[in-house]
């Protein structure tokens, strides 16, 4: 018989064996709640037949999980949860979490007061982890959870600062895609509606607008400023036409304000596409119903959910992912 010793099995082994995460795998050995009748037997079946043996230091750690994250969104009123673009979000990271029998809990950290309490809340060790969205730069919420020391995914990069751990979209690559092809429809005179100077998406959706203009041999405008809203689209049109009458071509940083510039240019008597042709990013229901369909840049906005809370969830539970950025495509609609 040999002397070596039998190599003890791992939890990843007792997940695969039970068919279910690696978390709900740890979430049963601990005793945690928020753990499926059907999911826990499995865990604990594959725990005898495989005669696994957990590591007590890991446990230790484990039993304080809470089996709560939070999607803290660094928005500006409550309204935020209503915009397209956090629903779809939203609705891939419950999945996903569900998948890790985590439960998520919604976090607006706009004011002080809400700040406050996020801060509160994250020192109590009241959640497991948190997914981070719409980070400004120098934002007080960076702080807050930079100080927590819980695992922490960004959905999205912030501005001036690279993060461990993040799920992003191709932001540049889009931009520069969206404006060639206004280029390739003959636009010579292209002008950019940009979100939020102080937002990394912002940034980097400028840079591929100017990448693409430059490359092309013509001189790039200065971007109107809007706020990703329809209203504030339309606001930055009518000031883009002021600045440049013979504006034949925009690339909105979004949707919401493509739309509004759509409208800003039916006010000024500009059609679309004959006179100015307009591509958005998103892709979201209103490109589609906009009149006309707005030709915009798909983006992966559920993906983008539900892969910020599977790296959460794997964080919590031990592993060391990878950060990742998700790929963009252009769909091609009347708008240009």
């Amino acid at each position: 018989m040999s002397d070596v010793p039998r190599r003890q099995p791992t939890l990843d082994e007792v997940a695969e064996r039970a068919g279910v995460s690696r978390s709900a795998a740890s979430r049963v050995l601990n005793n945690a709640p928020h753990v499926s009748p059907a999911k826990r037997e499995a865990v604990q079946r594959a725990i005898r037949e495989l005669d696994y043996v957990p590591n007590t230091t890991a446990r230790a750690l484990a039993t304080r999980q809470r089996g709560v994250v939070a999607l803290v969104i660094s928005g500006e009123t409550p309204s935020i949860f209503a915009d397209p673009f956090f629903a779809k979000v939203i609705v891939g990271a419950s999945a996903a979490l569900e998948e890790a029998d985590l439960h998520l809990m919604l976090c607006l950290a706009a004011s002080d007061r809400s700040r406050q309490r996020l801060a509160e809340l994250l020192r109590a060790r009241g959640v497991d982890g948190v997914m981070l969205m719409a980070v400004r730069e120098n934002d007080h919420v960076l702080r807050i959870v930079r100080e927590a020391e819980i695992p922490v995914v960004f959905g999205g990069r912030p501005a001036g600062s690279e993060p461990p751990w993040y799920v992003d979209v191709d932001n540049v690559g889009g931009a520069r895609q969206a404006t060639e092809h206004l280029l390739a429809r003959g636009r010579r005179r292209v002008g950019m509606i940009c979100g939020p100077p102080d937002t990394q998406v912002s940034r980097a959706r400028h840079r591929g607008y100017r990448e693409a203009v430059i490359l092309a041999g013509l001189e790039p405008f200065l971007p109107e400023c809007g706020d990703f809203t329809e209203p504030s689209g339309a606001a930055a049109m009518a000031e883009l036409l002021k600045r440049h009458p013979d504006v034949d071509g925009v690339f909105a940083a979004n949707d919401n304000m493509a739309a509004g510039a759509l409208r800003a240019l039916r006010g000024a008597g500009r059609a679309v596409p004959r006179d100015v042709a307009v591509v958005g990013f998103d892709d979201l229901d209103v490109a589609q119903i906009a009149e006309p369909p707005l030709t915009t840049v798909h983006q992966p906005i559920q993906a983008l959910g539900s892969e910020t809370a599977r790296m959460l969830a794997g964080l919590i539970a031990g592993e060391e992912p990878n950060s990742l950025i998700l790929p963009t495509h252009l769909v091609a609609r009347s708008s240009t």
